[in-house]
């Protein structure tokens, strides 16, 4: 399938053909869209993709506005807008991806299956024809809390486009089809996580960052960066079983495999002591959890424990990715954690 099949492409698209309003936007948008702008510079290109999740606005709304004050960037500049059909469905900007469909940023990797795998696809080879110095994965995160990075190659290149938007970067060596993993082509390419979608701070962010990496000569050295970035190795990730149940309140109602409070989200990026209760756990006990490290082991006796019903850190942890919603928290984890020092669990 050609990409014209598969991808719109804009260039240089004019406030008219914007629309007044990103939501405006998404209207006019048929299909995942590829943006481009050309630069001062045209010998070199700046990628960066957006909406891969159709409920995580702070990209779209960055370039939106952006574009709309008709920027000429220092480089050329390419962006990719994926997750178009789960973002119209309505009430817009509410689905992660189609009803039935796959995570799209679970996709960019053989066999490219099924629709998403298509746009995945599509989207790779628009990488490879543009050739950029560097890629940006713009996102919101699951619950509220501070923006971070993730990096699958920890260097001063990566540094330095994290610096770009935050200074928190997480470095994991687990692979799931994620965008982020075009680094193994050589490209520095970095996921940047804004802040929660409903936060006008993750999108005066992604603006912002947005700004700085298209106005700059240089985003790749890090002697430029506007601040020192703290690098967290290989968190794990927790993952709740299929069939277990999860609820959000102040105490549980005895009906659930895992009840967390409904201001778990504040615990993101704090250390949590192992004398600090995270939650509740059901009969089932920890069963209903998997704690997977970046080598694919599992060892949850390192992660939590029980002590009369409730869920402890087994020892001090920084977690993050904390979400209230139980979809997400289901279909894709519950939550990453480090050590309380940065350092992997194990």
């Amino acid at each position: 399938m050609s990409n014209s099949n598969v991808l719109d492409c804009l260039n240089h698209p004019s406030p008219q053909t914007l629309g007044r309003s990103p939501l405006e936007w998404l209207d006019r948008l048929h299909k995942p869209t590829v943006v481009r702008v050309a630069g001062r510079d045209r010998s070199r290109t700046r990628a960066m993709a957006t909406l891969l999740h159709g409920n995580e606005p702070s990209g779209l709304f960055a370039l939106h506005r952006w574009l709309l004050e008709q920027h000429t960037p220092e480089v050329n500049m390419l962006f990719l807008l994926g997750g178009v059909y789960p973002a119209k469905i309505p009430p817009r900007l509410s689905l992660r991806q189609l009803p039935e469909g796959r995570d799209l940023n679970r996709c960019f990797k053989e066999p490219f299956a099924g629709e998403e795998g298509a746009i995945a696809e599509a989207m790779l080879d628009e990488l490879r024809k543009a050739k950029p110095e560097c890629l940006l994965d713009v996102h919101n995160t699951s619950g509220t809390g501070p923006a971070f990075a993730v990096t699958i190659t920890n260097d001063a290149a990566h540094q330095a486009l994290t610096s770009l938007y935050t200074d928190r970067l997480i470095m994991t060596d687990l692979r799931l089809g994620a965008l982020m993993e075009y680094s193994e082509q050589e490209v520095p390419t970095v996921t940047i996580e804004c802040g929660g979608s409903q936060d006008d701070q993750a999108h005066q962010l992604a603006y912002e960052g947005l700004v700085r990496y298209a106005s700059r000569p240089d985003v790749l050295s890090l002697e430029k960066a506007e601040w020192d970035v703290a690098v967290l190795r290989n968190p794990i990730r927790v993952e709740l079983a299929p069939e277990a149940t999860i609820e959000y309140r102040l105490e549980p109602t005895g009906q659930a495999d895992l009840t967390f409070p409904p201001d778990i989200e504040h615990r993101n990026f704090g250390i949590v002591s192992p004398d600090e209760p995270l939650g509740w756990i059901g009969k089932k006990g920890l069963g209903i959890l998997t704690a997977i490290g970046h080598n694919r082991t599992e060892n949850m006796e390192q992660v939590l424990r029980v002590k009369d019903g409730q869920i402890y850190p087994a020892q001090a942890i920084r977690a993050f990715m904390i979400t209230t919603n139980p979809v997400i928290a289901k279909s894709d984890c519950l939550f990453y954690a480090v050590k309380a020092t940065g350092e992997p669990i194990f």
